[in-house]
């Protein structure tokens, strides 16, 4: 069944055509892959379906018993709930339910055998526990740690997030929020590999259905099963992920190229008959000339060109000089931040023509290995070593080399003096900087065009090797494929970050894995890396299970979980009791013959302030073992 249609769509920019006649339907339970190069309005197609943006032409229908849920582009800002109460926000009615639930019961100790009392909570705890009322912190809490929150970033406010964090926090609210239909735009960029996977994880088992724009090609090989291109104005589809996509074009694009070799044969063919028939000058040969040139007519009506290919950068890195075999040693290397390790031990080689990638969780510290690699900021301390005829380049994803106020013109040519000006804007021009985009400020770029310039700045030092921090963090598509294919041509050495296995996958020859007590070495690929990982993971609790008494930890676990949810439910009932008895204060406080009375009034205002003080030491008893429960219920669901 379709649940979104979108029919004859027609979306102007700014007064610039980015697509028309676009038709595709998304049937319940697809997971749908909106690809297509940067520019090209996959995000306008979005804003439509969400009602921000009016479309030309057309338009974008969805089932009205659909849910939708979107990222929110400016997520949780301004919010001073902490990060676990932001994301509970998702469950507001299972909270009010919940406490609903706790007054019922209270009422009911006050009035047992109330028979409408007891048909209420009956009927409303029947429906909390179907809306999944008894696992909603523990799959907020997972869907947190899962996106790579940590417990001590549970309690911190969202004010204090950074714009990646408030992007993973809203993450976790849309994915938690029960919506049929999930629109997410470009989901991965804030996440390290471990959150990516899990929201793989996620997305596959997700029973509604998902729309995503992405340009994490492993991500939507792993996600989708159905894949949208917009191209030069124009719509693509497929069933199938992102490979199965490109193979199906490769071979439209195949066909639609002999067909039009082969029309353009015929036309050819018939032009020549008409000439010849004219040539003979003979009433009959007239009007055979004529009978041919209506047939060319139509023929040359049907033609179809093919797509034509998008304009793509064109790089090639050549190295000024040759290394030594031995490139890099790294010898013990430590860095800490205040009382924050990120690593210690760090042991790494790297020889002539290795391209090694450096993997890690979020905050591991794996830009600040590059930084102390270019001397950017120093080791704690170990040592590192180049070695002979090293000529190093390096790419910064903050994009910090480029200068504020150049334009990009400038910003080539004040590093290359000798360069003529025409030779700077062919330079440029490779790299889609072409016409007066050569005067726009850099400053003025988009985060694209300025990842483009680093890499031209970079492809013209003439290093032998590169150290790239997520060198595809800002490129669609068609780029990052230009870039690997340049990367794979480079005769020097390479020393990567990155969070795209797309990209490692096509370049790593060895991975260095991150953790804070020295690095680990794996050769080959990341898939080679991702199965030996899982090996070593697999390893592990078997021998777990060695050591203790499984069956034993569980039941205990679950007799303090018990323990706990008891604790807990008083708690609650002393909060909610607590509650009226400053209720009453304030209400006695605010009548006429109260606030006469001096005497009565300090009474009440001591009783408030100790009532006040009793709910607040509840409160936190209640946050504590709230959070010791959800621990629990977490181990209990690995």
């Amino acid at each position: 069944m379709s649940i979104v249609s979108i029919q004859n769509l027609k979306i102007e920019f700014a007064g610039k055509l980015l697509f028309e006649n676009v038709s595709f339907d998304v049937n319940e339970g697809d997971a749908v892959g909106l690809i297509g190069a940067n520019g090209t309005g996959k995000t306008s197609l979005f804003r439509v379906l969400t009602g921000e943006l009016e479309p030309a032409e057309g338009g974008a229908f969805i089932s009205k018993l659909t849910k939708v849920g979107y990222l929110e582009q400016h997520a949780c800002q301004g919010s001073r709930r902490t990060v676990y109460d932001e994301a509970l926000t998702v469950f507001t009615p299972l909270i009010e339910a919940e406490l609903t639930l706790a007054h019922l019961a209270a009422a009911l100790e006050a009035h047992p055998g109330d028979p409408a009392l007891i048909e209420r909570q009956s009927s409303l705890t029947e429906q909390f526990q179907a809306d999944g009322g008894l696992t909603y912190q523990s799959r907020t809490a997972a869907a947190l740690r899962g996106l790579g929150f940590t417990e001590r970033e549970f309690s911190q406010t969202c004010d204090k997030l950074s714009g990646g964090q408030r992007s993973k926090l809203s993450m976790c609210k849309l994915l938690l929020s029960g919506a049929d239909l999930i629109l997410l735009d470009e989901p991965t960029n804030h996440l390290d590999i471990a959150g990516t996977e899990w929201l793989e994880g996620f997305l596959t088992a997700y029973r509604g259905t998902l729309l995503v724009i992405s340009h994490d090609r492993f991500f939507l090989d792993r996600v989708t099963n159905k894949t949208v291109e917009l191209s030069h104005g124009r719509c693509y589809s497929c069933k199938g992920n992102y490979s199965t996509y490109l193979r199906q074009k490769e071979a439209r694009l195949e066909s639609e190229r002999r067909l039009y070799e082969n029309q353009l044969a015929e036309i050819k063919r018939i032009e020549g008959i008409i000439e010849q028939q004219r040539s003979f000058a003979r009433e009959r040969n007239f009007i055979t000339a004529e009978s041919k040139r209506k047939m060319l007519e139509r023929k040359k009506a049907e033609l179809v060109v093919p797509e034509p290919s998008l304009a793509a950068m064109r790089m090639q890195f050549t190295p000024a000089c040759e290394t030594g075999n031995d490139v890099l040693t790294v010898r013990g290397l430590s860095k800490a931040f205040g009382e924050k390790t990120l690593f210690r031990n760090g042991e790494l080689e790297l020889y002539k023509n290795d391209r090694v990638f450096v993997l890690g969780p979020n905050g591991c510290g794996k830009t600040t290995l590059l930084r102390i690699l270019t001397r950017a900021v120093p080791a704690d301390s170990g040592s590192f070593a180049f070695g002979a005829n090293v000529r190093i380049g390096y790419f910064d994803q903050s994009l910090e080399s480029l200068r504020g106020g150049k334009t990009v013109l400038d910003e080539i040519w004040d590093e290359h003096r000798s360069f003529t000006e025409t030779t700077v804007r062919k330079y440029l021009a490779l790299f889609l900087f072409r016409g007066d985009d050569v005067f726009k400020n850099v400053d003025h770029l988009s985060g694209g065009e300025k990842a483009k310039l680093c890499l031209l700045k970079l492809m013209l030092s003439g290093a032998n090797v590169l150290l790239l921090d997520e060198p595809t963090n800002h490129l669609d598509s068609p780029s990052r494929e230009v870039l690997e294919t340049a990367l794979c041509d480079f005769e020097g050495t390479i020393l990567a970050v990155s969070h795209d296995r797309y990209f490692i996958n096509k370049l790593a020859t060895r991975i260095y894995r991150m953790q804070p007590d020295g690095f680990e070495k794996f050769d080959g690929d990341y898939n080679d890396y991702a199965a030996l990982a899982l090996a070593q993971a697999k390893e592990k609790p078997q021998k777990t299970v060695q050591r203790v008494n499984a069956y034993k930890l569980r039941k205990e676990r679950e007799s303090e979980m018990r323990r706990l949810q008891g604790k807990i439910r008083r708690a609650e009932a002393e909060i909610d009791r607590l509650d009226g008895e400053i209720a009453r204060c304030n209400a006695a406080l605010s009548t006429p013959e109260v606030a006469a009375d001096y005497t009565r009034v300090l009474e009440l205002t001591e009783e408030l302030e100790a009532f006040t003080a009793a709910q607040l030491e509840e409160m936190e008893q209640w946050e504590q073992m709230s959070a010791a429960l959800r621990d629990l219920e977490s181990e209990a669901s690995l």
